[in-house]
């Protein structure tokens, strides 16, 4: 017997902190810039960017020797 495929679909964690810190935001909660508001949607793939850059960086100068 095959086991049944089980397609789970939902919000993420960082989806949901967006979600509240939008609401905070607009209900006047918090006063930051957009731009933080935003950073659960941004943050990870900057930091995933940045990791790659260091990582390509690092292979780069190693692979020179």
């Amino acid at each position: 017997m095959s086991k049944p495929v089980v397609a789970t679909s939902g919000i993420t964690f960082l989806e949901l902190l967006t979600i509240v810190f939008v609401a905070c935001k607009l209900a006047g909660c918090i006063s930051w810039s957009w731009w933080w508001v935003l950073a659960p949607l941004w943050a990870p793939i900057a930091i995933g960017l940045v990791v790659l850059l260091v990582g390509s960086l690092i292979y780069m100068i190693l692979g020179m020797k």
